[in-house]
């Protein structure tokens, strides 16, 4: 096992952002041609984009980072809720709702038929993607979290269920990882929250303020067999541009070790909590947030990135066409938030604060209008297409040929069941138009097929 210290070198970072600052225009426009190949850049060269400051040359690197996303992702964007199970937590992250000297929030833990109910919520709404959460505690120890995977996948209401549960929990063993991969998870994700050791020790307090503990997880979950892993940090808590490179260390020693990198990469920026008083040291402005989203696709262009909703819609709609390709819609942080008695108690017992309030229905409905095809697609996950096996395929550009087709189907499945007549209206045009985009010979026919057998009453049809 690797140390952390050789994961992330500091003072390499620091080399790094001080060899990139006043690069010449010449220099960075041809780190940008190079990124253009598709084929990711150096930490060095991510450093001298992230210095960029002239207006003209960022937005050079805007339009080089629209032009991956549309390379690799094309217009389709993958749409999941979380799911919070218990709040209760023994750690004291100065930043986070859960910390445990929090006194002010209601503590809660679902039980299994409160998750049934928050499942069909979530399936009412239309998703077929979740990310369950929780803080570190006893009370919410991988009995309880095995358990509440089984309860997620056995909910059906009408004609929907839960096609993927990703897991968002505490750092943990090889063992309990290997149990988790045994309950048939999809991604585990683990935030680094910062890179910065000082930083980190300083903002943490219980098991989570082992350092090695959280950066080497991922190590041991691949080692596990969870082949798909997500990286990310909390923004803000630290220098962005450290953080921006640290990840990219991070990815590369997953790669080389493991022999396959992060399936994800997650950017959210600190948002407040109920009960908690924290000053941000390192504010990150709309601007440089943005610059950091189209550095990281330019830097690991097959690498999922994901956007909550602790930012705006208008940010978000930005942040889409610069290189997110995974997004939550409806969102709730607090343990039983979904449905009619989240109320005023769900939001005084939330993890953070959001900032899109919309309903899915309105997110879906504005990601038709700006040009986007909205998916929920599994298909990956559950025909093993997942880890390296997944990167083989992305890399030559084989992946898309079955994910545009993917996101059609189970788009159509959600204007079937669960879309507004005017989403509805909006949607199958936005079907229709995608529909035509698909250029595999007998792949458009087939897909277009399938919608009819689902317009018959069939559903879960996917390549």
């Amino acid at each position: 096992m690797a140390e952390a210290a050789k994961v992330i070198d500091e003072g390499r970072i620091q080399r790094n952002l001080e060899a990139g600052r006043g690069k010449s225009r010449e220099e960075i426009l041809a780190c940008l041609k190079k990124a253009g190949e598709a084929k990711g850049l150096e930490p060095e060269e991510a450093a001298a984009l992230l210095q960029v400051e002239d207006p003209d040359l960022r937005g050079e690197i805007f339009q080089a980072a629209r032009g991956m996303k549309m390379k690799i992702y094309g217009k389709r964007l993958v749409l999941f809720a979380p799911l919070y199970l218990s709040n209760y937590c023994v750690n004291n992250c100065r930043y986070c709702g859960f910390r445990r000297d929090n006194r002010s929030i209601p503590r809660k833990r679902l039980s299994p038929g409160e998750i049934r109910n928050q499942v069909q919520e979530l399936e009412n709404l239309g998703h077929k993607r979740l990310l369950i959460e929780c803080g570190e505690s006893s009370l919410s120890d991988l009995d309880y979290v095995e358990e509440a995977i089984v309860t997620i996948y056995g909910t059906k209401s009408g004609n929907g269920e839960i096609r993927r549960v990703n897991v968002n929990i505490a750092a943990t063993t090889v063992d309990h990882y290997r149990r988790l991969k045994a309950a048939r998870i999809g991604t585990y994700q683990l935030f680094q929250e910062t890179y910065h050791r000082a930083t980190y020790e300083a903002l943490h307090e219980g098991p989570k303020r082992d350092y090695e503990r959280q950066i080497l997880a991922l190590d041991r979950a691949q080692e596990a067999g969870i082949d798909d892993v997500g990286l990310g940090v909390l923004f803000g808590l630290y220098d962005h541009k450290f953080e921006v490179l640290a990840l990219l260390y991070h990815a590369r020693h997953l790669e080389e070790t493991c022999g396959v990198g992060p399936h994800t990469i997650s950017v959210p920026r600190f948002r407040p909590a109920p009960g908690v008083d924290f000053r941000l040291p390192h504010p990150v402005s709309d601007e440089e947030f943005k610059k950091l989203i189209a550095v990281l696709r330019l830097s690991v262009p097959y690498t999922g990135m994901i956007i909550s909703t602790r930012e705006s819609a208008e940010l978000r709609a930005e942040a889409f066409s610069l290189g997110i390709s995974q997004t939550s819609a409806g969102s709730r942080t607090s343990p039983g938030g979904y449905g009619a008695r989240g109320g005023e108690e769900g939001e005084m017992s939330a993890q953070f604060q959001t900032a899109d309030h919309r309903s899915p229905d309105e997110v879906i409905r504005s990601i038709c209008e700006l040009g986007y095809l909205p998916s929920f697609c599994t298909a990956c996950y559950r025909r093993g297409r997942t880890g390296k096996g997944f990167m083989d395929m992305a890399k030559p550009g084989d992946i898309q040929h079955l994910c545009g087709p993917n996101a059609v189907l189970t788009f159509k499945e959600y204007l079937l069941d669960y879309a507004t007549e005017e989403t509805r209206r909006v949607g199958e045009e936005t079907l229709a138009h995608h529909l035509e985009e698909i250029s595999t010979p007998g792949l458009k026919e087939n897909t277009r097929g399938r919608i009819q057998e689902m317009e018959k009453g069939k559903r879960d049809l996917y390549f």
